[in-house]
C-alpha cells in the first residue's frame, strides 16, 4: 500500500509540475512600480511612501515549451503612476513582451525578451497629454520565477531601449515654459500567473 501511495504521490507531483512548464495559456496580474531618475535613490523613496509609483496589470499569455526552454508572448493592459515633486503622473498603457526562458532547476526559471508598448492615455494632474514623441516604444524584460503546479509567481525588471517624452506647458505660473516627463521609465514588475 506504501509503494502504491508513493507512486501516486509521484505522478501527481511530476504531472503538476507538467502543468505550468508545458505549452498552453493562462491569465496573470499583479503590480507594478515604477522609478522616476535614479532607480536606487526612487526605491529609497518608495520605502517612505509605499503608495508612490504603485500600478497594476492584468493580461493573457501564451507558453510555447520544448524540453527546458520556452516562449512566452504576453498582452498585457498595464495602469501606473508616477509621481513627479507631488503632481501625479497616470498613464494606461498595453504592453507586449515576448519572453524567451529556460528552466534553471526544479521549479526556477529565468528568461528575457523585448517588450512593446503601446499608450492608450496619459494625464498628469488632470491635464490630458497628447503631446507625446511615440506612442509605441520598445523596451527589455528580464527576471526570475517560480511555477507551482499551475500557478507562477514572476519577478521582473523592465527598462526601455530609449527614452520617450510627453510634453506639455507647466500649468503653474511660476514655472514659465514646457516640463517633460519620461512615459518610459524602470519597472519592477510582480506577476501571478494562473495556467487554465
Amino acid at each position: 500500500m506504501k509503494k502504491v501511495f508513493f507512486l501516486a504521490v509521484m505522478v501527481f507531483a511530476g504531472f503538476t509540475a507538467y502543468a505550468q512548464s508545458g505549452s498552453g495559456f493562462g491569465i496573470k496580474g499583479g503590480l507594478n512600480y515604477n522609478a522616476n531618475g535614479d532607480y536606487f535613490e526612487s526605491a529609497g523613496d518608495a520605502a517612505r511612501n509605499p503608495d508612490r509609483n504603485i500600478g497594476y496589470h492584468l493580461g493573457v499569455f501564451g507558453k510555447i515549451g520544448v524540453a527546458r526552454i520556452y516562449l512566452r508572448p504576453e498582452l498585457v493592459y498595464t495602469k501606473t503612476k508616477s509621481d513627479y515633486d507631488g503632481d501625479d503622473f497616470n498613464m494606461s498603457k498595453l504592453d507586449a513582451p515576448i519572453l524567451l526562458g529556460v528552466k534553471v532547476i526544479g521549479p526556477l526559471h529565468l528568461f528575457a525578451g523585448p517588450s512593446f508598448q503601446y499608450i492608450l492615455d496619459t494625464e498628469f494632474d488632470g491635464i490630458s497629454i497628447d503631446n507625446i514623441n511615440n506612442d509605441f516604444t520598445v523596451g527589455l524584460n528580464i527576471g526570475a520565477g517560480v511555477n507551482l503546479g499551475k500557478l507562477g509567481i514572476d519577478l521582473r525588471y523592465e527598462r526601455g531601449f530609449s527614452d520617450n517624452e510627453a510634453t506639455f506647458i507647466n500649468t503653474n505660473i511660476t514655472n514659465v515654459g514646457p516640463s517633460r516627463i519620461d512615459t518610459r521609465p524602470d519597472q519592477l514588475i510582480l506577476s501571478l500567473s494562473l495556467k487554465i
